[in-house]
């Protein structure tokens, strides 16, 4: 069997009607930028059933605008925090009280580019749900000018070392209810994050319940506040493509002039995550204002982005030649010259296919050929060695965390599908 067919045979596996889970037992819900990864995998050979899982995500969308980071659209008693540990949350189904990363528009615009006339129909479907969702992330989560984060889980990289300026700064709850943790009966539990880590993810998430996820109240009070370089380029790429399909769709000028508004407040905030001392784009802890001292697979995003000056990109780039002579396989999630670098923990060191893309992605299109290469083809090479994993590690190539994973699978139909097109063999 072709990794292709593979590929195809995982995805079929991991749809649950409409949905598509990331792997059996670790994570048996839908889970938000997975699903948009998905889609671009399915879109390759299953165009209806690529829009199925978009809207599929929408319709967990909160009346305020946001799509939750989980759908549960059951109650698993084999996965934790569910629904019940999340409490009364606001969606139409019940689900997380938070966000992830919003790739979806990006993807929205790839899925469209060369679409059908019934593909412009959709996207005309699924327009205004994305760009609530957008305006939700620049009035519910901008602090000082640049969107933030509330909750690590919220940025996509769990316990991403960058994470422990603000997490450190915490206290655990004192009267946090008791738990029993379900990851670590799936998995190895030196892949994933510490106890004392999980004990101030649930201290974050009873406090959004105390408050009735009050969205604002959350941002302002909330006990982790943080601006993210994975959060802030997603969205300003996001943006940007949003104006695109605006433009594409005849939206009235407001509508126009409103994500042109947030683009250019999102260029505006680059600045606020540069690193002058380190010399890369890190995270910042808003609560003191201190800045992570850490490359981490998501600083080279200012490319995906097309966002920063000369000077960024050319620190940014002398720090992937650096790693890039360091590492077996780019890109790792964390800098390998770092002490809490771990090449096998979750955020901590593994190649992330989904970073991966986007990564490529970037560097392809601002002209930095040789690296997009070097960090495509390393996803492809792990791939071929390991199969579909959730993520890799970066010096051997093993596999990390889940196995048959959705978007790993999705990412490589998506690259192999593009370079059929190319008509490259």
């Amino acid at each position: 069997m072709t990794l292709t067919q593979s590929a195809i045979d995982i995805l079929s596996r991991n749809d649950r009607g409409g949905f598509t889970i990331p792997t059996k037992g670790l994570y048996p819900y839908q889970w938000n930028w997975d699903s948009a990864f998905v889609a671009l995998g399915i879109a390759t050979y299953d165009m209806d059933r690529a829009w199925g899982e978009i809207t599929s995500l929408i319709e967990g969308q909160w009346p305020d605008g946001m799509i939750p980071s989980i759908i549960f659209r059951s109650d698993d008693p084999d996965y934790f925090p569910g629904p019940s540990r999340w409490g009364k949350t606001k969606g139409p189904i019940p689900s997380t009280g938070i966000s992830q990363p919003p790739v979806l528009a990006t993807i929205v615009r790839k899925l469209t580019e060369g679409g059908s006339v019934q593909d412009k129909a959709r996207l005309a479907d699924v327009f205004d749900a994305i760009y609530r969702w957008h305006a939700w992330w620049h009035d519910a989560r901008t602090v000082d000018g640049i969107v933030t984060t509330v909750h690590p889980w919220e940025t996509g990289r769990d316990n991403c070392p960058e994470w422990n300026l603000g997490l450190d700064a915490m206290t655990v709850a004192p009267d946090l209810a008791p738990y029993t943790r379900r990851d670590n009966k799936h998995v190895d539990a030196s892949f994933r994050p510490s106890q004392e880590q999980y004990d101030k993810y649930l201290t974050i998430v009873q406090f959004g319940d105390s408050i009735d996820w009050d969205q604002r109240r959350l941002t302002d009070e909330g006990p982790f506040l943080m601006a993210d370089p994975n959060l802030h380029f997603v969205l300003l790429r996001a943006d940007k493509d949003l104006r695109a399909l605006a433009a594409e769709l005849g939206k009235p000028q407001a509508v126009r002039d409103q994500i042109d508004a947030w683009i250019a407040k999102g260029e505006a905030a680059t600045d606020t995550i540069w690193n002058d001392e380190l010399g890369a784009f890190t995270a910042r802890d808003m609560h003191s204002g201190t800045f992570c001292n850490g490359f981490s697979n998501c600083s080279p995003l200012c490319f995906y982005a097309d966002s920063g000056s000369a000077e960024q990109w050319g620190k940014t780039m002398d720090h992937m030649t650096r790693i890039a002579a360091q590492i077996e396989y780019m890109l790792p999630s964390w800098d390998p010259e770092a002490p809490d670098f771990e090449a096998q923990r979750y955020w901590c060191g593994p190649l992330w296919p989904q970073m991966n893309y986007m990564t490529a992605l970037g560097l392809a299109e601002q002209g930095h050929t040789d690296m997009a290469a070097r960090v495509q083809n390393d996803l492809c090479r792990v791939i071929e060695k390991s199969g579909f994993w959730e993520c890799f590690n970066p010096l051997t190539g093993e596999g990390c965390v889940g196995n048959n994973f959705s978007w790993t699978a999705a990412v490589w139909l998506s690259w192999q599908h593009d370079k059929k097109l190319e008509g490259v063999a």
